[in-house]
Parts: structure tokens; C-alpha cells; sequence
């Protein structure tokens, strides 16, 4: 009988203790994973903002730093090379948007490249054309003459091998000044076509 009375308040010793060691472990796990959160708060916070401020405002689905693209003809030529410090792809519309892009276009003649520059550039990829805008600057070299044309927009068909704009343009070489609304160029044959409003100023030959 003793030993069944000893048996049985032991019993109930460990019953009345589990509530207890319920609430001990209980706190022990909330204590450990406050702990843990509180040691990996900073790092992925820190590593979430750098992220986010290199992703930028625009949230795009992929970005590319220091981009660098090289088209090719179908005889292996080199067609078109561009770069950009900062590329940002969107899946909505296969499009690309480029800050300050530059890009080296080549003809079949094998003469010296033209060269575009701009503030901003956009490439609709399905389509193959690239926007430029914000002082587009085109500098073209035949032989030891060099033109430079100025204009606030542009746009490059590259599937036409083609460059044309609707806005006002300033041609300047060595010869003079030409001014008109809108123009078009054809890489290849390396022809200009100047759409209206055409004024030149020119300097005369002694």
C-alpha cells in the first residue's frame, strides 16, 4: 500500500510539472527564435534595399550592367555593336531600356562605321528596332570626310538596315551647316535623304 501511495503521488507531481515544463519549452523556443530572427534582421534587410535600389524604381523583370551586344550579317559580318551602363529588360512587350546607349552600325561597304549616341534608347525586341531620344548624336566618316548629324530622336530599323526621324535634324562637316525636318538613312548604300524644310549654309572652296 505505501509503495502504491508513492507510486501514485508521483503520478500526479509529474502531471501538476508538465503544464510547467509546457510553458519553460514554450518560452525557451520563443526566446531562441526572437534570438535568431533579431541576428539575421540587418544583413537581409541591408541586402534586400541593395537589391532593390540596383533593380531600380522601374522594377523591370531582368537588368543588365556594362551590356555589351554584337549583331552579325548572314555572312558573319559584324552588323551592329552596342553597349549601355545599364540595361533593363521587360517581358511585357519583349522590350529593353537602355540608358545612354551607343552603338557602332556597319555597311556592306566595309568603310568606316556609323556611330550613335543617346540619353536613352529603347530596343523592341520583336520587331528589331531601337529607339533613341535626348541629343541623339549619329557620326558618320566617308573617306577623310566626317558628318555629324544632331537630332532629338531617332529610330533604327535594323531588319531595313535603316535610321529615320520626324524631328528637326543638323547635319554639320567640313563643307557646312544643313538643316531639315525629319531625314532618312540607309546604312548600306550609305545614302541621306532630308524630308522638308531643307537650309544650308556652306562655306566656299578657295
Amino acid at each position: 500500500m505505501e509503495e502504491s501511495a508513492k507510486s501514485s503521488l508521483l503520478s500526479r507531481l509529474a502531471l501538476a510539472n508538465r503544464p510547467r515544463l509546457r510553458m519553460l519549452g514554450l518560452a525557451i523556443t520563443i526566446v531562441a527564435t526572437a534570438f535568431l530572427l533579431w541576428q539575421s534582421d540587418e544583413p537581409p534587410l541591408s541586402s534586400y534595399s541593395d537589391a532593390r535600389q540596383l533593380r531600380g524604381e522601374t522594377e523591370p523583370d531582368g537588368f543588365v550592367i556594362n551590356g555589351n551586344y554584337t549583331s552579325y550579317d548572314e555572312s558573319g559580318q559584324r552588323k551592329i555593336v552596342f553597349t549601355s551602363p545599364r540595361i533593363e529588360q521587360f517581358e511585357e512587350g519583349n522590350l529593353a531600356a537602355m540608358e545612354s546607349p551607343s552603338a557602332e552600325l556597319f555597311g556592306a561597304t566595309g568603310e568606316g562605321p556609323w556611330i550613335l549616341n543617346a540619353e536613352n534608347g529603347t530596343l523592341h525586341q520583336n520587331d528589331d528596332l531601337l529607339n533613341l531620344a535626348g541629343n541623339v548624336r549619329v557620326v558618320r566618316t566617308i573617306g577623310d570626310r566626317e558628318a555629324t548629324l544632331n537630332t532629338e530622336s531617332l529610330t533604327l530599323d535594323n531588319k531595313q538596315g535603316m535610321v529615320y526621324t520626324d524631328d528637326p535634324v543638323t547635319i554639320t562637316d567640313t563643307l557646312g551647316t544643313t538643316r531639315a525636318k525629319g531625314m532618312k538613312a540607309w546604312i548600306n548604300e550609305r545614302i541621306l535623304e532630308l524630308n522638308s524644310q531643307v537650309e544650308g549654309r556652306y562655306e566656299t572652296v578657295k
